[in-house]
């Protein structure tokens, strides 16, 4: 893999909620001062890893934030029935209570002291978007194969400050009905069990090679252009 070198003065890039490492690295592979924080130890036992609600590091003076995969349960449109019909041992209380926080954790995000900011969200009901400070629609949906990667993973990218992503090695999906589209469909298929979330919150290091190469390339040659 080609890693282009930075001329200018690397950025400082907070990469929240986010375990894996993959986007930190991406980052740090190209010469940035990238940092990864969640509330949950990084899986690589980084000590560039801050554990800690990301809301207590928004303020530390960082050119560039992506948050990968805040908690969406309740924003996301796959969700909004628990809103009137909670699922058994939940009440109606709990859902919107809930639904009261991941709104304010995106807000933070989405509002941070930091000029470029780029947030992962699936699409979102009505009500999500009613307690977003300042809510603008998602700049673009991605996918994985669209960087070299065979997987369907629609993901929606909150964009502030920075350019939609371009796809760097677009594949070809398979027919549907095939065994390969069913590999591709993986973690759409995954089965319940406590690690699906993690699955379902995987960041391919495609995509976060794309994110490395055009947002921090495109922030540093822009930053020396002002």
């Amino acid at each position: 893999m080609k890693i282009r070198t930075i001329t200018h003065e690397p950025l400082r890039v907070l990469v929240g909620c986010e375990t894996s490492g993959v986007v930190r690295r991406a980052f740090l592979d190209r010469g940035h001062d990238a940092w990864s924080c969640d509330l949950l130890p990084s899986d690589d036992a980084s000590n560039r890893h801050m554990q800690c609600d990301i809301r207590e590091v928004l303020s530390m003076g960082w050119d560039l934030l992506t948050v990968m995969h805040p908690p969406c349960t309740r924003l996301c449109n796959s969700g909004v029935r628990w809103l009137s019909k909670p699922p058994k041992g939940r009440s109606l209380d709990d859902m919107w209570a809930e639904l009261d926080e991941g709104a304010a954790l995106f807000s933070a995000c989405w509002n941070a002291p930091v000029p470029r900011v780029a947030v992962e969200n699936p699409v979102m009901h009505r009500h999500a978007k009613e307690r977003i400070h300042n809510y603008q629609p998602a700049a673009q949906h991605v996918q994985p194969w669209w960087f070299g990667e065979k997987a369907f993973k629609a993901t929606g990218l909150y964009l502030r400050g920075l350019p939609p992503l371009v796809p760097t090695d677009k594949l070809t999906p398979p027919e549907k009905a095939t065994e390969e589209h069913k590999k591709w469909s993986a973690i759409h298929r995954a089965s319940p069990g406590p690690d699906r979330w993690k699955l379902r919150s995987k960041t391919f290091p495609g995509i976060a090679v794309a994110m490395a190469d055009q947002w921090g390339g495109w922030a540093v040659e822009n930053e020396a252009a002002v």
